[in-house]
C-alpha cells in the first residue's frame, strides 16, 4: 500500500504497530493539525480514526482480490489538545465477509482519551 503523497502523509500518521488483534498509530498536533484556535482538529481526529480503521481492516482481507473503503464513521471529541503526539489504537469489533466494525480510542502522552470513535469499513472485490 502506497501512503506517500497521501492524506496520511500529508497529516504526519505513522503507523507504529499492525497486527489481527489491533492496529495503532501516532499522528503530531501541529500546524497540518490544528483549528484556527489552535487545537487538534476534529477532523484530523476523524482522519486518523478512520486511518486505522482501513490499514486494520486492510491487513485482515485477502489483498490480491479485495480492497476495503470507509462507510460509516463517527466520533466524540473529548478532550483538547493544542502539541505534541496522539495515538490511536484501533481493534476489530466485527471482522465479517462484507464489513468490519473497528473501535478506535485516541489518547495522547499521558493515556488520557481525546477522542472515541467507531468506524464500519466496507470490503469489496477489486474490480
Amino acid at each position: 500500500m502506497e501512503l506517500e503523497n497521501t492524506l496520511i502523509d500529508l497529516l504526519g500518521i505513522e503507523i507504529v504497530e499492525l497486527s489481527e488483534e489491533r492496529a495503532v498509530a501516532t499522528m503530531p498536533v501541529d500546524s497540518r493539525t490544528h483549528q484556527p484556535f489552535g487545537l487538534l482538529h476534529g477532523g484530523a481526529s476523524v482522519a486518523l480514526a478512520e486511518t486505522i480503521a482501513s490499514i486494520g481492516t486492510f491487513n485482515l482481507i485477502d489483498q490480491e482480490t479485495e480492497i476495503c473503503v470507509g462507510l460509516e464513521i463517527n466520533a466524540n471529541h473529548l478532550k483538547g489538545k493544542k502539541d505534541g503526539v496522539v495515538t490511536a489504537i484501533g481493534t476489530p469489533l466485527h471482522r465479517g465477509k462484507s464489513t468490519m466494525v473497528w473501535d478506535i480510542k485516541i489518547v495522547d502522552e499521558s493515556d488520557a482519551l481525546i477522542c472515541i470513535s467507531r468506524c464500519t469499513m466496507a470490503i469489496l472485490k477489486k474490480r
